[in-house]
């Protein structure tokens, strides 16, 4: 078994983070709603219907909140956990409100990567199964402009997802014809407008939509320097937002260890050896590191597979499929993964290098226990100081500790499997 140092962390790390943790709240004129199921939204036979297939029993508590007012055409911004479903509330909403039989562009969905970018394109294509006319299309980098252009004039989409950099470029070329939009939805808006490249992009596209739509803001987090920026994209708004003083995930079991640096391989290799699972996710600190553990987990004889940005569009999309597929059971990540997985048999993950920000951290340890299943992360606290002075373990877990609602406990020499492990075909569900 393989016991190799890892090459020292790269300045250009992925800072593209993936997602968690909420508990809503009304702001005063909210349209409040008890919804049993979701047939009491009053949606399309046929929307229902795919709803039913994809086994959404009862509406979670954002799901509640947020699809009567976007029924209604109200702005949103709305904070919910990853998991909580905050991607069926705005596919919902879309899909009950734009008219298949109108041959224009109705709603367009801007996301931060890629790999979210398929991923909530698919959503789409789940919940549409039964409403017939109703085109998607998934826009990104990597893929050339004109086929991109030529695939936009032949069959003319109903609703586009996509990133902005590419979304603007098709902007300004004229093949993305905005001006009959009737929806705008930005998801993890603290992650597309926390960059100024990216976020001037957004407003650059925003520019070019009617004045008369409706702007719907999601994410995981909402910090209050990005807030301000949101409120902008929006009109008297309904508000559904976290409690952000405490985040907890139900169901999720977290600890801790405490080691050198030179002794996280053998440690992650060790547990992978006797603990069970369906499967894992390890999140490192930069591409460099990801290549290089990948490399040794398979050299140790762990069938493993990598994401990071420094592959391709095509290799990108490739291996989420593999690992949503189930055709692969561990995958080692940047950040670039902690947004963009949403993969219900992930139960455990491993904090191989714990995150330089503490909101990282919930965004990382939600890719387990996801959808009322339960789960369990691991991080390693480096003990070995870091000679730029610039990574601290310990102080960012101690910012952990106080930021949370969560205490983050060492890990025992034994833990019990019902802990993290459900019975197989039973579905665990949590209070949010």
């Amino acid at each position: 078994m393989a016991d190799e140092d890892l090459p020292q962390y790269d300045s250009d790390s992925d800072k593209e983070e993936e997602a968690p943790s909420a508990r809503t709240q009304q702001t005063a004129g909210h349209i409040s709603t008890s919804a049993a199921s979701f047939r009491d939204f009053l949606l399309k036979p046929e929307l229902l219907r795919a709803i039913n297939d994809c086994a959404f029993e009862h509406p979670s508590k954002v799901q509640e909140e947020a699809i009567p007012d976007g029924l209604a055409g109200h702005d949103i911004v709305a904070q919910a956990k990853a998991g909580m479903g905050k991607t069926a509330v705005f596919v919902t909403v879309i899909l009950e409100r734009i008219a298949a039989d109108e041959q224009s562009l109705q709603a367009l969905v801007v996301v931060h990567t890629r790999e979210l970018a398929y991923q909530v394109a698919k959503e789409f294509e789940r919940f549409k199964a039964y409403l017939e006319g109703i085109t998607v299309q998934c826009i990104y980098g990597g893929v050339p402009l004109p086929q991109q252009e030529a695939s936009l004039t032949k069959d003319k989409p109903h609703i586009v997802v996509g990133c902005p950099g590419r979304l603007k470029v098709l902007v300004q070329r004229k093949a993305l014809d905005l001006s009959r939009l009737k929806i705008f939805v930005i998801d993890e808006v603290d992650k597309v407008l926390e960059k100024a490249d990216m976020r001037q992009d957004v407003q650059e596209i925003f520019y070019t939509t009617p004045k008369n739509k409706q702007t719907m803001c999601f994410s995981a987090t909402l910090p209050p320097e990005i807030k301000g920026t949101v409120m902008k994209f929006v009109q008297k708004p309904k508000e559904i937002l976290i409690d952000m003083d405490k985040l907890s995930l139900h169901g999720l079991s977290q600890f801790y260890i405490k080691l050198e640096e030179s002794q996280k391989t053998r440690k992650l290799t060790d547990l992978m050896d006797i603990l069970e699972f369906n499967q894992v996710v390890i999140f490192v600190r930069d591409k460099r590191r990801c290549h290089s553990l990948n490399k040794i987990l398979q050299e140790s004889k762990f069938p493993s597979i990598e994401l990071h940005s420094d592959m391709d569009a095509t290799e990108r999309i490739a291996t989420y499929n593999k690992f949503k597929k189930f055709e692969a059971r561990i995958l080692v990540t940047t950040d670039l993964g902690a947004r963009g997985l949403d993969i219900e048999r992930v139960n455990i993950v491993f904090n191989y290098d714990f995150p330089i920000e503490a909101d990282t951290y919930m965004h990382r340890v939600g890719r387990a226990g996801r959808f009322g299943n339960k789960g369990m992360a691991i991080s390693f606290i480096s003990t070995t100081e870091d000679p730029s002075g610039k990574i601290n373990d310990q102080s960012i877990f101690e910012k952990v500790q106080a930021r949370f609602a969560v205490k983050v406990e060492p890990l025992p020499d034994e833990i019990d499997l019902s802990s993290y492990m459900p019975k197989p075909g039973v579905k665990e569900q949590f209070d949010e």
